[in-house]
């Protein structure tokens, strides 16, 4: 990191951000130098997401003072925020998939930032040239990949002449190599003196590229240090305490028998701007985990809802469990021989935002508590403390509601529910996306457990990191295609990630109704 004037470029003093039963901030200070990449983290609730929002002007704190460049500012808005130069790039992209790439920038732009840009498809050329983003003005987003658009929402600030750039888990879609793309990016940007506010929860992503970091607990600044001189571990240690237990590798496991087949399922996109499935064949075996890797938007969202029972298209034969075709039956009679499903968005189709846990618990756990007729409420109420209880779900009981939980803790509470059904076969999506490392561990744990008892699980997952940890084999998705079925020892990182990007695709001698060896 080359060395600038000592002025800050971003000082917080005090920052305080009270919400009804939430000391969301509590009087964070925080110093960012030019130049400097600067990681926020801190478990799910720590308070990150609130400090950011302040800093690009979506909430007031309280009390506080924000100095930039050595003045204090008043940041009201985003649209303030902009002018002064700092622009952020959100966990969920805010793009228009029906527009072009420069007519999406051309929306955050004023008349005379605009005036001032003259041909901005050229403008955007140029800096794409020089960052090495490759991004064409005239696409449109519809048709770009997950990396794709990141990018655009990184050139949306770079047009802008960003000074600071917040990014919100940044690296969460992104195969291997967007991610090493983004970090040259990254370090150009701090070359030439932009700082960078960088939000993870992949720790040793933020040993390799940040020069300092805050850590959050409880609303509080509790530690900083250098990245560099840390491991994944003992920044974990700072971010949850003494329970910062790691996932530090688990031993795999051969499945034993057949339960689950997929055979030549095919299926054309429901949806304008969706993925078709195209001959996609593979078996879950009893006593295992496959993980599927992917980039966002290649398949899995289909995938996950033909083998749910979620999309009712017929694809006849080609679903089956236990010998028999099960492609007819809708999802409740899925689940009663013995098939659980944690869905990827987690309020709406994971739980029902108004509900009460105890409410969600029996919409997919009707089994025993339901007699003539009648719920037998205080069983499922019972049911429903002890397990919020055994995967340590914050909340305030269970008459919470499902909207009132922290995405990890709503997360932990599903992923308890679908494995207290004790399945057969589990299907489950992104299970740890967003998660702090404490909720990641116990998800992670629990997965193996319900394994080890013997269920065949379906891991899809953006984390590649993730799937190496706890899949047994391991294949990716990429256009609606299914590479070939591995053994994790047998394959790496590369080769996954590469996968992840279609390279198997037409190649005619490889099929994934046999396991290859890498």
């Amino acid at each position: 990191m080359k060395k600038y004037n000592l002025v800050s470029r971003l000082e917080l003093t005090n920052i305080t951000k009270q919400y009804p039963g939430c000391l969301a901030n509590d009087n964070v200070s925080l110093t960012l130098m030019p130049g400097e990449i600067h990681a926020l983290l801190g478990e799910n609730g720590a308070g990150k997401s609130t400090l950011v929002k302040t800093i690009y002007g979506v909430v007031a704190p309280d009390k506080g003072d924000i100095i930039w460049n050595g003045k204090e500012v008043s940041i009201k808005s985003p649209s303030v925020a902009r002018d002064l130069g700092i622009g952020m790039v959100f966990q969920h992209f805010s793009l228009f998939e029906t527009l072009t790439v420069s007519q999406n920038i051309e929306l955050c732009l004023s008349k005379a930032q605009l005036n001032e840009i003259g041909d901005l498809g050229e403008r955007i050329t140029k800096l794409s040239e020089e960052y090495g983003l490759n991004v064409k003005p005239s696409r449109y987003v519809h048709s770009l990949s997950i990396g794709e658009r990141q990018r655009v929402e990184i050139m949306r600030c770079l047009v802008q002449s960003v000074k600071l750039l917040i990014l919100d888990e940044p690296t969460s879609v992104l195969t291997p190599q967007e991610v090493s793309g983004l970090f040259d990016v990254l370090r150009t940007l701090s070359n030439e003196g932009c700082s960078i506010l960088f939000i993870s929860h992949k720790l040793h992503e933020v040993t390799e590229i940040c020069h300092k970091a805050t850590i959050l607990r409880g609303g509080k600044v509790v530690d900083t240090c250098i990245p560099q001189d840390e491991t994944p571990a003992s920044i974990a240690k700072m971010m949850v305490g003494d329970l910062a237990e790691q996932d530090a590798g688990y031993a795999k496991k051969e499945g034993t028998v057949s339960i689950f087949n997929i055979e030549d399922l095919s299926l054309p996109a429901k949806q304008p701007f969706g993925t078709a499935l195209k001959n996609l064949s593979f078996e879950l075996k009893s006593g295992e985990i496959l993980g599927i890797a992917g980039v966002a938007g290649n398949g899995q969202d289909e995938l996950m809802a033909i083998i749910s029972g979620e999309d009712e298209r017929t694809v006849n034969n080609s679903i089956s469990l236990d010998g028999a075709d099960i492609s007819h039956l809708h999802a409740g009679e899925r689940r009663k021989l013995g098939m659980a499903y944690v869905p990827e968005e987690r309020l709406g189709r994971g739980a029902v935002p108004d509900m009460s846990l105890t409410e969600n618990t029996l919409l997919t756990h009707s089994e025993g508590f339901i007699k003539n007729g009648l719920v037998d409420w205080p069983s499922i109420k019972d049911y429903t403390s002890k397990l919020i209880a055994k995967y340590k779900v914050k909340c305030h009981g269970e008459f919470s509601e499902a909207k009132s939980l922290s995405g990890g803790n709503l997360q932990k509470f599903i992923m308890g529910r679908e494995i207290g059904q004790n399945p057969k076969v589990l299907i489950c999506a992104h299970p740890t996306w967003g998660v702090d490392v404490g909720a990641a561990l116990a998800i992670h744990q629990a997965l193996l457990e319900l394994r080890d008892k013997g269920a065949a699980i379906l891991l899809i997952s953006e984390d590649i990191d993730e799937l190496f940890l706890l899949a047994d084999r391991m294949a990716a998705v990429c256009d609606g295609y299914l590479s070939p079925v591995v053994k994790t020892e047998n394959t790496n990182i590369d080769q996954i990630g590469q996968w992840m990007a279609g390279t198997f695709i037409g190649n005619a001698s490889v099929s994934n109704k046999q396991e290859t060896t890498a």
